[in-house]
Order: C-alpha cells, then structure tokens, then sequence
C-alpha cells in the first residue's frame, strides 16, 4: 500500500511541474493531477509525466490542435485532458 504521505508529496510536485507560465496550460495540466492522474493507469501516469518534459510553446500548439504529438500515447493523453476541460466548462 502506497504511504499517502508519500502520495501527497509527489502529487505535490507534479502540481508543481504544471505551473507552465500560461494560465490555460496550467489549469489544464493542474486539472487534470488533481481530477484524473491517480486513478490513471499507470502508463498515462508515465506519459502525463513525459509531457510535462515538453516546452511550453510545443505544448500550447498540442493543445490548441496546432500539432499533433508523435507518440500516440501523448496524443491520446491530450485528447483525454482535453476532453475532460470539455465535461468541466459543460457543468459550469
């Protein structure tokens, strides 16, 4: 069993990682860690955090549909964080 100690941290620190300098990546990115990244399987979590590795301007053009990731995994990771920010603004 994980230590929630341990869990809280790390989650801390890809919160952390989130904060891209652009408020809609953020929210983005911080959404998604706080709605969907611990109940992910774990080769999402390994590809949230992947993405995360990216540059800013690369992720703005992933999300705004400007270009497309190579990896499928990324591809799919975006469609999924993308669609979620989508139910959100619907039950706002």
């Amino acid at each position: 069993m994980p230590d929630p100690a341990q869990s809280r941290a790390s989650l801390g620190r890809l919160r952390w990682r989130c904060r891209r300098g652009l408020r809609e990546l953020d929210e983005l990115l911080t959404r998604y860690v706080d709605e969907q990244y611990s109940s992910a399987p774990a080769a999402d979590q390994a590809a949230f955090r992947e993405l995360l590795d990216s540059h800013d301007p690369l992720l703005y053009a992933y999300f705004l549909g400007r270009e497309t990731p190579a990896d499928p995994r990324l591809a799919r990771l975006i469609a999924t964080i993308i669609a979620g920010a989508g139910q959100v603004a619907r039950e706002d």
